[in-house]
């Protein structure tokens, strides 16, 4: 048992088991790619706490980003927060070999990086070195060969999207083409502003965390802006005074 209990829809008052989760945050059945973007974030709004979001997190906010990893084909990441963050490859452990046996998927995600400028993308970061299979790399003509072939070396599918900067709709149809149709995408802001801005955001998890941080952190979506998009209410759940909840974006709400 979870701990976390169901309360939208309306449901039993019981605590949700793990297949009750999964249920809920399995990706649905078809051939067209889906993207869903998972954030933490204080009850004031705050995206991290010195430096990084693992002080925001909370014991049912972790169940629910294993839950993406674990029932994705991909984790989509931009480079700086794969660096702040300390990612590496997604790795095996038993919970994770025995859902993903169930739903049918390969044995472990790939993670792919976003990085239009390679700056934040050292070769021997983690997120290339420490892996299970080859991370793949998105990225753009501007950054030098040098660098781009010595995240090859490191072992990095390297994929060029853009001239200047990544061409995200690119990059979600070249996942596509390779099968990684169930897209959990981990952030950092900037990369979740032009996913949405690219009209290529599908979900929102969004957890709000038990806490008041204050301060100048930043919000869960940074960009140039863009028409407000309308959210629907898909879940929320509940644990440990966090509160889980998924929306489905939709269209832009003006005009």
């Amino acid at each position: 048992m979870t701990g976390i209990q169901q309360i939208f829809p309306a449901g039993d008052a019981g605590p949700l088991t793990t297949e009750d989760l999964e249920r809920l945050y399995a990706y649905p059945d078809g051939t067209g790619v889906r993207v869903a973007v998972n954030f933490v974030s204080s009850a004031d709004g705050a995206v991290e706490v010195e430096g990084g979001s693992a002080g925001l997190s909370t014991p049912p906010d972790r169940v629910v980003l294993d839950l993406g990893t674990d029932l994705a084909d991909v984790v989509l990441v931009a480079a700086g927060t794969a660096t702040s963050e300390g990612f590496t490859g997604v790795k095996h452990n038993d919970r994770m070999d025995d859902r993903r046996r169930r739903f049918g998927l390969a044995g472990v995600p790939v993670t792919a990086v976003v990085t239009s400028s390679g700056r934040s993308l050292d070769p021997s970061a983690p997120v290339l070195t420490d892996t299970l299979v080859p991370t793949i790399v998105f990225t753009c003509e501007s950054v030098s060969a040098g660098l781009r072939d010595r995240w090859s070396d490191a072992g990095a599918d390297v994929v060029l999207t853009g001239d200047g900067a990544v061409d995200l709709g690119a990059a979600v149809a070249e996942l596509q083409r390779r099968g990684l149709r169930r897209v959990n995408c981990m952030g950092g802001p900037a990369l979740f502003g032009s996913l949405a801005e690219a009209g290529l955001v599908d979900e929102l998890r969004l957890t709000v965390a038990p806490f008041l941080v204050s301060g100048g952190a930043g919000r869960i979506a940074r960009g140039a802006g863009m028409d407000p998009a309308r959210l629907e209410l898909l879940s929320v759940v509940t644990g440990d005074d966090t509160l889980l909840i998924r929306y489905r974006v939709g269209d832009s709400a003006a005009g």
